[in-house]
């Protein structure tokens, strides 16, 4: 079959999505329909906004489905006639009816190198475990979450500095080249598909609001790690005076112990030191409540009282 023929429902929501999904119409792919979430209200005003992948379908004129709950309502894909169904984060469970459907198959781009971090976080669990590769792998879908055959692989390189957004980024990219390389070959039947070693599954769930609190209990690595996770967006964060205080920005700086676990033991122009239960943390990149977010320097020329105060 030629692959700019087959037709190909996408199913995707959010812009590392919407990047995905755009490269392919570019490309000529015939996408017959885009499946996202429902839009949501976003910002304080809670503002009904389209979803990113829906910009890039009304954009192109592509029909737009968004079901409450896919898995009780697919029997519109029937009459849509797809060869293939591309899915990257779409985020909700497709059930076994659905992925029946398609004459050529279900494809999924995961967003690490399976079998390792199945589930609905792998880019920032990478980030948390400070991992210095990942990567994104094109996969069967199957009922069973992440449990498909792996069909091809495109490595990414995390460096220091990287956090989750940029990191987002990065893996959009890998995304777009490997469904570009693998798409006209999976339309064809050239791609075997190889099963994962259940023996190096491992899995990452969402995470939680609760989560976004930083557990003073772990290591420094470990705090490094969640703080560049949930950074842009949410914010990682502890509380000074009684006030959420969000970090966005930190580097290891020591294995010193010189106060209590929580205190801030030195805050000059060399940086914003947090003592942790192994060393110390500089903290570069802060939110007060109610504040801008800033650089740690103009933070301490505002505040200095600052040494000897214990985020909780």
């Amino acid at each position: 079959m030629d692959s700019k023929k087959a037709r190909i429902i996408f199913m995707g929501t959010p812009d590392i999505s919407a990047k995905v999904f755009k490269g392919l119409i570019e490309d000529g792919f015939n996408i017959v329909a885009l499946i996202a979430q429902p839009d949501r209200p976003v910002g304080r005003k809670k503002i009904l906004m389209p979803v990113p992948t829906k910009v890039v379908a009304l954009e192109h004129n592509i029909p737009v489905y968004q079901p409450e709950k896919i898995r009780k309502e697919y029997e519109f894909v029937k009459d849509l006639a797809p060869d293939v169904i591309v899915t990257l984060a779409y985020g909700q469970i497709v059930p076994q009816g659905l992925l029946d459907i398609p004459t050529i198959g279900c494809i999924n781009l995961h967003g690490s190198l399976l079998p390792k971090y199945r589930g609905a976080a792998p880019i920032q669990y990478a980030l948390i475990n400070n991992e210095k590769v990942t990567g994104m792998t094109l996969m069967k879908m199957v009922k069973e979450m992440d449990a498909g055959e792996m069909y091809d692989k495109e490595l990414v390189e995390i460096s220091s500095e990287d956090n989750s957004t940029s990191l987002f980024n990065k893996m959009g990219d890998a995304a777009l080249t490997l469904i570009r390389r693998a798409l006209p070959k999976y339309i064809n039947g050239e791609l075997p598909g190889e099963p994962q070693d259940e023996s190096l599954v491992t899995f990452c769930p969402t995470i939680k609001p609760e989560e976004e609190k930083l557990d003073l209990n772990k290591t420094k690595e470990q705090l490094f790690g969640y703080i560049r996770a949930l950074s842009d967006e949410p914010g990682a964060y502890l509380y000074l005076d009684e006030q959420k205080f969000k970090i966005y920005k930190s580097s290891i700086v020591s294995d010193d112990i010189i106060g209590q676990v929580g205190e801030i033991v030195k805050a000059d122009k060399g940086g914003l030191y947090l003592q942790t239960i192994n060393g110390l943390l500089n903290l570069l990149i802060i939110q007060k409540e109610g504040k801008n977010k800033m650089d740690y320097k103009p933070f301490i020329n505002g505040n200095r009282d600052l040494v000897g105060k214990v985020l909780k």
